[in-house]
């Protein structure tokens, strides 16, 4: 479907921005701009046909569209329209930038009044085709019944907005508890963030818990370093973990039950490594092949 089959109305209106420093998006320096406001041009896809009240009704809308500060780009929100269970979202992308741009991959949320997530959909933005220097494109972005996180009979109400994943956007990132920061050396936290980059991807709202590094005491501890993923588009905070510890041979040889005080929190999309340590009266073999080894959070009984 195209955007014209899902017109934007004479009762549409510009509800809210969400707006985002450029670098955010684009790698580089920003615009020597010397501008304190940019009003942003109203910019049509070139292989667009426009109705001419479509075109009138664009150019109302462009209008009305707040300046932006230099070096911005801009979802502006207009309205939301349901087809067999789609949600069919009109916005307006915006860049005050003093060049043409051309984008890649975006994820994209849909919010509700409360910043609850009800969708979430990457969109290939080489399809708006290149975004002429401080200027305003209009766009429908579907959001299909299997991005929507929540299930709603028909569009969400009044204060919904669409927004950019600005997690998304930054990457997977190591997440150090202050008193690791201090530990460890930057070598480390280079290596650490190697191992990060190189795990694979997790799925939407995943909770992964790989294991790093693993040593038994001679006293019969056991020392787990665990990295703690978190897929999730809000922070997890973490005050009771049942934890099992299996060995190479898939045999469970460790289990204990952690009360973080304070709890854990392990920020959006990023991994935290957390070291637990499972004293010998929760080690449940004497001989351990840990050679290969994982951590798995126990289920509960």
């Amino acid at each position: 479907m195209g955007i014209f089959d899902f017109l934007f109305k004479k009762t549409d209106t510009v509800k809210n921005e969400n707006t985002i420093d450029s670098t955010e998006l684009l790698k580089g320096k920003k615009s020597a701009s010397s501008k304190k406001e940019v009003k942003t041009a109203l910019s049509l896809h070139p292989d667009w046909e426009v109705p001419q009240e479509q075109q009138y009704i664009f150019n109302f809308l462009a209008n009305d569209l707040a300046p932006l500060q230099p070096n911005q780009l801009s979802l502006s929100t207009i309205s939301m329209e349901e087809k067999d269970g789609d949600w069919f979202v009109r916005a307006f992308f915006r860049s005050s930038l003093d060049h043409a741009i051309e984008l890649g991959e975006i994820e994209l949320y849909i919010l509700d009044k409360d910043g609850e997530l009800l969708a979430s959909k990457r969109f290939d933005f080489s399809a708006l085709g290149v975004i002429p220097a401080e200027s305003a494109r209009p766009w429908v972005f579907t959001f299909e019944k299997g991005t929507q996180k929540q299930a709603l009979d028909g569009v969400p109400e009044e204060g919904w907005r669409i927004a950019f994943n600005l997690v998304f956007l930054r990457g997977h990132q190591l997440d150090l508890d202050p008193s690791w920061e201090k530990q460890l050396t930057a070598a480390q936290k280079e290596h650490l963030e190697n191992i990060v980059k190189g795990l694979p991807e997790l799925k939407d709202a995943e909770i992964n818990f790989t294991g790093l590094q693993i040593q038994q005491t001679d006293e019969g501890a056991l020392n787990a370093t665990v990295l703690i993923r978190n897929g999730h588009h809000k922070a997890v905070n973490l005050e009771q973990l049942p934890l099992e510890i299996y060995d190479a041979n898939s045999n469970r040889v460790a289990h204990g039950s952690f009360k973080m005080d304070p709890p854990i929190t392990v920020e959006p999309n990023t991994t935290k490594p957390w070291t637990f340590i499972f004293p010998a009266s929760l080690v449940e073999k004497e001989e351990l092949d840990l050679s290969r080894w994982s951590a798995r959070v126990a289920r509960q009984s």
